[in-house]
């Protein structure tokens, strides 16, 4: 069969992170990568890429965010207009699944590597049916290096070591495809895999590397004869006090942890039942990062139901004390699968089920002590005056002599940053 997997975008403008950096759907890389060798599968991007929908395809395979959904489901009904059989999974498929089904000949509940090979053998077989979920979670072991159809050399390369994240945030919808159970690969198949990689710099995107740190230390030792260097996200409380794995991971080349900080609000922290967070301890995490020679990108949420409108200047204030290396500026969004959607949902606080404004560019439900305009106003000037120019530049001098390809992480990191200032919007 001609397998055709699609990431769909709202739009195909290419921004400036698109233009220096590459992050691919590794959840499309490792569906190839479990298509048994017979079929041929072409994987597109569609934020760089246009589809030819004139082409003959078997089957088309879209992995769907909540925010490209509409988008998706426009492609899916494209095909299916066309004959083409359609398959949708990823996080908002997995969350509505009856909802996908409208735009698709069947639906990818949950991780596909127990069940892709399956709807494979029923599509050929005319069996094809409308849900697909495995009855348990995939191990390590069987989660498949990716095959990277079309890899180019520069740029970073996302790579996946472990899945699953206990904390279960009441914002996130990892859990939706992924559980709430760790679960990592054997560290000889990450090393292996990185070794077939020729990108210099690697992006993991695991939901955190400081879950299990007896793992997280293995690993980077196994990583440090590479000479590669990587970005990965971690919690704050482990980085907080594990001197032992910030000098570890230095050694290995980690040069970037991305930390969701999310609120300066101890109370906001506890409400969304984000245990791993003290509030106390951040300037703490963030010197001992820096001080081993390593980068911090903090990660901000607006919107909570315990924000007032002084949260904004108060975080930009302290961001600025904290001398952070970047920081990313989000409006809280109700994915669907989450407690806060069943909670607004619940509530009627939902204001729109529009998918695409759910990119935390826009709000999407009723705030509890804001307006809908106090948030755009208060997360449009923080993020602007945070991410200037003439403070983007600023921090980019600050670099405490790093190295120069380790700078320029820091350059393009600050100034694709910038990207996000415009999609503020009700």
């Amino acid at each position: 069969m001609h397998i055709l997997l699609i990431e769909p975008h709202e739009g195909a403008k290419q921004t400036f992170h698109y233009r220096f950096s590459l992050f691919r759907s590794l959840s499309l890389e490792q569906i190839a990568a479990l298509t048994p060798p017979e079929h041929d599968v072409t994987i597109l991007n569609e934020k760089i890429q246009t589809i030819d929908y004139t082409r003959p395809y078997d089957l088309v395979g879209l992995s769907l965010m909540t925010c490209t959904a509409n988008r998706g489901y426009t492609i899916a009904d494209t095909f299916r207009v066309r004959g083409v059989p359609v398959v949708l999974g990823g996080w908002h498929p997995s969350a509505l699944p009856e909802e996908a089904k409208t735009h698709a000949d069947a639906v990818v509940i949950g991780e596909a590597e127990l069940v892709w090979g399956l709807l494979l053998k029923d599509l050929q077989q005319g069996t094809l049916k409308p849900y697909y979920q495995a009855d348990r979670l995939p191990t390590g072991d069987e989660i498949p290096a990716p095959r990277r159809i079309g890899l180019r050399a520069y740029g970073p390369a996302s790579i996946q070591a472990t899945r699953g994240c206990p904390t279960h945030c009441w914002f996130c919808c990892q859990h939706v495809v992924e559980g709430v159970h760790f679960r990592p690969r054997r560290i000889n198949a990450v090393i292996d895999e990185i070794t077939t990689l020729p990108n210099k710099m690697l992006h993991f995107i695991d939901s955190s590397l400081t879950i299990n740190p007896t793992y997280s230390k293995d690993l980077f030792r196994a990583m440090k004869p590479l000479g590669k260097q990587f970005e990965c996200y971690g919690n704050i409380n482990r980085l907080a006090k594990d001197d032992d794995l910030l000098r570890i991971a230095a050694d290995a080349g980690c040069v970037r942890w991305f930390v969701g900080i999310e609120s300066l609000s101890q109370e906001t922290i506890d409400s969304m039942k984000k245990g791993t967070n003290k509030v106390k301890e951040y300037p703490t995490a963030i010197k001992k990062v820096k001080e081993h020679g390593m980068m911090v990108t903090g990660l901000f949420m607006f919107g909570f139901d315990t924000d007032t409108l002084d949260v904004f200047d108060k975080t930009y204030q302290t961001v600025c004390q904290w001398d952070l290396d970047c920081a990313q500026f989000n409006i809280l969004t109700p994915y669907p699968g989450t407690n806060v959607y069943e909670e607004f949902e619940r509530q009627g606080r939902i204001l729109t089920k529009d998918w695409s404004k759910y990119d935390v560019g826009h709000v999407v439900f009723q705030p509890k002590l804001m307006s809908q305009a106090g948030i755009l106003q208060g997360i449009t000037r923080t993020a602007s005056r945070y991410l200037s120019i003439p403070n983007a530049m600023r921090r980019c001098i600050n670099t405490h002599q790093l190295p120069a390809d380790i700078w320029w992480n820091k350059v393009t990191r600050n100034f694709s940053a910038r990207d996000n200032v415009k999609i503020f919007k009700e």
